[in-house]
């Protein structure tokens, strides 16, 4: 049996709520878990404590059978302690796409094409003007 350390939605419409939990990866989001090893409330600021409660010893216990956490639970694993997560890095994440990249050749064109003619009668009535 597979198994995920995942979040479990909880709360009501727009207030969510966050059960961390054991489960068989096959079940649903907000179905059957094996056990609730914390919690989790995004609605409270980033410094209180209680925004995340977890049992770090169930965890690792967890972990040490082999449940595999998800990303958002390996990031509150790593700021308990309980696991290390290898940072990510994205170099392509914040380039522009391809449409965005063409839009900015054609007006890079345009300008260029803008300066030249206005250059071009500028250098006419110096040459004129000898």
């Amino acid at each position: 049996m597979a198994l995920s350390i995942r979040l479990s939605r909880g709360g009501s419409k727009k207030r969510p709520y966050y059960r961390i939990v054991v489960a068989d990866a096959r079940s649903p989001r907000d179905g059957k878990f094996i056990e609730k090893i914390g919690n989790y409330n995004p609605l409270l600021g980033k410094d209180d404590e209680k925004r995340i409660v977890l049992d770090a010893e169930r965890a690792k216990h967890w972990l040490g059978v082999g449940a595999q956490p998800t990303d958002r639970v390996a990031r509150f694993l790593d700021t308990a302690g309980v696991k290390e997560r290898a940072a990510r890095s994205n170099p392509k994440k914040g380039e522009p796409g391809e449409k965005a990249k063409e839009r900015a050749e054609e007006r890079a064109e345009k300008l260029k094409a803008q300066q030249e003619a206005a250059a071009a009668p500028a250098e006419a009535e110096a040459a004129s003007a000898e």
